[in-house]
């Protein structure tokens, strides 16, 4: 099933500002709340798909990535859910966002959010690609340099042959909670234990090897897979490929940066690719046909008998296909007439033979339009 607007879902329209835009999200997020909805699936799926509108359209870099390629927009701008969180990554994101007497409130009523010490780092990277590449999309497999969880204790922190015994305080939930009486009913406001900063357990003989932190650095090899048609600057997401959390909290993300190498022969605008296509006097005289490079291999085209100098020829859907449709751009040969340098005298000859032929004037009453006159016809 295809994904619904997200300004659709939030009730709102394109201009929004980003007060009215966590305002519709705070109404939404209150009236499909799961404690007000005890077992109601559909309203906990519009309560994700409410979290998951304001996830991307609170983020200004998200929102301008989905309003040019929509749905696939935000994977390159640092993520969005894509259907990959759940309900207690959505309280654990977006708890404070109601303050005051909500603060917090929806987190804690789902049984105490998130355990373990601090959320690793995310780790930003640029990734080199070519012009093919980007064309057919490309798995690439990438070396990172990061924080893993330790080998030794595997994240515990805690020495070997010990554990970390549970926080006296919060009973290992990692917060300690409150009730409050509000319009809408009872609701819970969480805050994180003092004891234990919100780990809900406390290390008392630490591991040696990574002092109790739970990581330690390395190098893992990360295959990941870029979409086809991505452009200069764009951001992909990896949920979760980032510095390991302390004592196995969640990890960051790895944010892949598109760095787009320049082609030795084309240039890109946007979707379509441009080319200069030289062609000697004698086969733009008397036309022929020739073979050109393109993006996926060879293509030929047909010279024209007396063809000008600054002619394009269009090769559609020989461009770059879009990230978001799949569709193709076009392609652009521009001719450009080579002027022979190093005569022979035989050459020589021939040519101050034909100097004074009418042919070889030229003529401003038949002159080809001008570049951008061309280019405009193209375009209609």
């Amino acid at each position: 099933m295809a994904k619904r607007d997200y300004y659709d879902i939030l009730g709102v329209s394109k201009t929004a500002s980003a007060e009215e835009i966590k305002k519709a999200y705070r109404k939404l997020a209150i009236q499909f709340h799961p404690d007000k909805n005890p077992g109601n699936a559909e309203a906990e799926e519009k309560f994700k798909e409410a979290a998951e509108a304001y996830e991307v359209l609170s983020n200004q870099e998200k929102r301008q990535n989905y309003d040019r390629f929509g749905h696939a927009g935000p994977q390159m701008g640092g993520g969005g859910f894509g259907g990959g969180m759940d309900i207690n990554d959505i309280f654990e994101q977006f708890g404070d966002i109601f303050g005051g007497a909500f603060g917090g409130s929806f987190g804690g009523s789902r049984g105490g959010g998130q355990r373990g010490g601090q959320r690793g780092t995310n780790i930003r990277i640029k990734l080199k690609l070519s012009l093919e590449e980007i064309s057919e999309g490309v798995t690439k497999k990438i070396k990172v340099n990061k924080y893993s969880s330790c080998s030794t204790c595997h994240g515990s922190g805690a020495k070997a042959g010990t554990q970390p015994r549970t926080c006296s305080t919060c009973q290992g939930s990692g917060q300690v909670t409150q009730v409050t009486n509000t319009f809408l009913g009872q609701m819970r406001t969480a805050s994180v234990c003092p004891s234990c900063q919100g780990q809900g357990s406390i290390v008392t003989d630490k591991c040696t090897s990574c002092r109790g932190e739970g990581i330690e650095r390395g190098e893992e090899v990360i295959e990941v897979r870029i979409p086809a048609g991505v452009e200069e600057d764009m951001q992909l997401n990896m949920r979760g490929k980032g510095n390991a959390g302390q004592r196995n909290a969640p990890a960051g993300d790895l944010l892949i940066v598109i760095e787009e190498e320049e082609h030795p022969i084309f240039k890109r605008d946007g979707q379509h690719i441009f080319y200069d296509l030289y062609l000697n006097i004698a086969d733009a005289a008397l036309g022929t046909s020739v073979e050109i490079p393109t993006l996926s291999g060879k293509a030929r085209v047909k010279i024209d008998e007396g063809t000008q100098s600054g002619k394009t020829l269009r090769l559609r859907g020989k461009g770059l296909p879009s990230v978001n449709s799949g569709q193709r751009g076009d392609m652009f040969a521009t001719i450009n007439v080579w002027t022979p340098q190093n005569l022979s005298n035989e050459e020589r000859k021939m040519l101050e033979s034909l100097r004074g032929s009418a042919n070889f004037e030229p003529n401003p009453d038949k002159k080809d339009k001008g570049f951008f006159d061309r280019m405009r016809e193209f375009f209609r």
